[in-house]
């Protein structure tokens, strides 16, 4: 069953791809595997993806030794701050950055490890008071902050857009993520790039794709409903 799902999403990000113009190869897939078992994780791992999100420091942690030393974990939950020394030489990427309290703990536990830490600027786009992320008007003033950080860099943004029953509707909030990157990258600030753009998941992520998403984050479609209560 996880083989003939990722099959449909690898189906249907080539289709997007081609109604945009764009290659198949700009688009990074991230496999959510949050509360799923390691043996799900290592099925979907034989299909070649390396890709993996998780939304908590704990299950990252617990999975990291069991899986091949290849996979890419994604951190791609809320972050607290007492949580980034136990991913920070684990994770490539974090998705989660939305406050400068949490920029200076990821560079304190980066600084000790001695490498550079990539980050996402994750900006709650449509202004939901349920979701993390730093509002879009805050966005570049909080870039300018985290870049004096010597040892993280900005790499793109994140967003969570909205549930809805029709991914058209979340079309305008994926648009604008894709502007405010361009505004961002016209500032030239040391040690932010946008070349990633984290948006879409199961139910929006073809029209994230025709959008500009590089990096797209689907759960259910691979691996269908999660059971929280073994979280």
């Amino acid at each position: 069953m996880l083989k003939e799902n990722l099959s449909k999403v690898e189906s249907d990000i080539r289709m997007a791809c081609k109604k945009c113009g764009r290659d198949r190869s700009e688009i990074t897939l991230i496999a959510v595997s949050k509360t799923k078992p390691v043996n799900m994780l290592q099925e979907i791992y034989d299909e070649r993806v390396r890709d993996f999100g998780e939304n908590k420091a704990q299950e990252i942690c617990e999975k990291y030794g069991q899986l091949p030393d290849d996979i890419r974990w994604h951190m791609i939950g809320h972050m607290q701050r007492n949580k980034v020394k136990s991913v920070i030489d684990k994770v490539c990427l974090i998705h989660s950055m939305d406050t400068y309290r949490l920029a200076e703990e990821i560079n304190i536990q980066a600084k000790k490890h001695r490498l550079v830490m990539p980050v996402l600027l994750q900006v709650n786009i449509a202004g939901e008071q349920s979701k993390s992320g730093v509002a879009r008007e805050d966005a570049l003033l909080l870039a300018e902050e985290v870049s004096r950080l010597e040892n993280l860099r900005i790499e793109g943004l994140m967003t969570i857009a909205p549930f809805v029953e029709n991914p058209e509707d979340n079309r305008i909030y994926f648009r604008e993520m894709k502007q405010l990157a361009v505004d961002i990258k016209r500032k030239n600030l040391d040690n932010v790039s946008m070349e990633v753009l984290s948006m879409g998941m199961t139910g929006d992520y073809m029209v994230a794709i025709e959008e500009g998403a590089t990096m797209i984050r689907v759960g259910t479609g691979i691996f269908g409903e999660r059971n929280y209560g073994k979280v």
